[in-house]
């Protein structure tokens, strides 16, 4: 059986625009899933990258025509200034991170609903309230956020280790063995690798 070992941020726009197909694609070719949340911003310099507020104008602009473009061919809702953008994604992280290690819920409508409370529904993802009502909604319970903030903490900076020593350098990353698939728009290419075509 396949590991998809999933490197994400939970504040990406591109990450939102995943949605669940990546669920899809293990649950048709029998793969698990690892969910790695990281820190992206801290990611980026170490691989060769920049933060998005120091990319170069063109980059930005190119960015927004991509985010409108998958948007509607997703057809997927994405407010392209949200209210709570940037905030700090590590309480959501962290909550990920939890729920993974408690089990009993929704994780991969977890991992997705909280990109989506940005990028659509204009929630602040660093709001204690928020990712409590974040994790109710998905089968946990809201008291493991505090519960495994110390442990989760950990995680958090030994997952941004792991990307960088296995060659991640951008969110979302979908790493198989060897094989990184880099962006959302290369999820097909994953499935395909999945089923032994690529």
């Amino acid at each position: 059986m396949a590991q998809i070992d999933y490197f994400f941020a939970a504040i990406s726009p591109f990450v939102y625009l995943g949605g669940q197909r990546l669920e899809a694609i293990a649950a048709m070719h029998g793969a698990t899933i690892r969910y790695l949340p990281i820190d992206a911003p801290a990611l980026f310099p170490r691989t060769g990258g920049q933060v998005l507020a120091d990319r170069h104008a063109s980059r930005k602009a190119y960015r927004l025509q991509e985010l409108k473009r998958w948007s509607a061919r997703l057809g997927m809702p994405l407010d392209i200034r949200p209210a709570f953008f940037p905030v700090n994604p590590a309480p959501a992280s962290y909550a990920i991170i939890a729920a993974a290690k408690v089990g009993g819920g929704d994780l991969g409508g977890l991992v997705h609903a909280f990109p989506r409370a940005v990028w659509a529904e204009g929630r602040n993802i660093s709001d204690d309230d928020v990712v409590k009502d974040i994790l109710a909604r998905h089968g946990f319970d809201p008291a493991i956020a505090d519960k495994y903030m110390l442990m989760a903490a950990e995680t958090y900076a030994s997952n941004l280790e792991e990307a960088v020593s296995r060659g991640v350098f951008g969110v979302p990353s979908y790493v198989v063995g060897e094989q990184i698939f880099w962006g959302q728009d290369r999820l097909e290419d994953l499935g395909l690798h999945l089923a032994g075509k690529i």
